[in-house]
């Protein structure tokens, strides 16, 4: 069993145990990974200091997670994810229909809405050259590694 500190794209700090480091992998992949304070399902181990048997702690010291941002990273992360959440609270989620109910929408054949989804490059290129508007949603800058 391995216990891992995990964090989630909303910053969103917690632990969790998996029997190895591919069962993690494999659940995470599988979107089975999810954070306890906002159930999203994009996780990822957080950076954490090794545990050695035999090493003493104070009772001052605590174990705890380290993001390497600086404080320009911290403020684009946090407008980032003020952004995401904000389109992610007045959008309808169409999942892997995106590119379908986009075209649906431009067409007249469902109505006007916001949504968001998943399209592959080729997919999102095809709606703009159908005059289809889409723009993809920010990442934050720790996701493009």
């Amino acid at each position: 069993m391995i216990k891992y500190s995990l964090v989630c794209e909303r910053g969103h700090e917690f632990e969790s145990w998996f029997a190895d480091s591919e069962a993690f992998e494999t659940q995470a992949r599988r979107g089975l990974v999810l954070c306890p304070d906002c159930d999203s399902r994009q996780v990822q181990k957080a950076m954490m200091a090794p545990a050695v048997v035999g090493a003493r702690k104070s009772d001052e010291t605590q174990e705890r997670p380290v993001v390497l941002l600086d404080d320009k990273q911290r403020e684009l992360r946090a407008a980032i994810l003020e952004l995401r959440q904000k389109i992610e609270a007045n959008t309808d989620d169409v999942g892997s229909a995106f590119p379908e109910v986009a075209r649906a929408i431009h067409a007249g054949d469902e109505p006007e809405r916001a949504i968001r989804g998943r399209a592959t490059v080729a997919e999102a290129k095809a709606l703009l050259e159908e005059g289809v508007n889409l723009a993809p949603l920010p990442i934050l800058p720790d996701e493009a590694n």
